[in-house]
């Protein structure tokens, strides 16, 4: 069983920025960032100092509502609204 997540796989270090960008689009709207580092993991961090070393993409969204501190929607119209820009 492999260890990364499915969108992962055989992907270069090219492509985990590129993610990392597209995830920001969403994340910055819960005051969240991510950055892919190392070359295999992420650093999810929040605007107040917290911080959460990802494995792969399945435990993002998890942490990232950890980090939060509440669910987070991907469908909010605030959000939707803010990605049509």
């Amino acid at each position: 069983m492999s260890k990364e997540h499915w969108a992962e796989l055989g992907d270069g270090r090219r492509a985990r920025v590129f993610r990392a960008g597209l995830l920001n689009r969403v994340l910055e709207h819960f005051g969240l960032s991510v950055q892919a580092w190392a070359g295999s993991t992420y650093v999810l961090r929040d605007r107040k100092g917290g911080t959460a070393v990802i494995d792969d993409l399945g435990a993002l969204w998890v942490e990232a509502e950890r980090l939060h501190g509440a669910p987070l929607d991907p469908l909010a119209p605030d959000l939707l609204a803010a990605l049509e820009r």
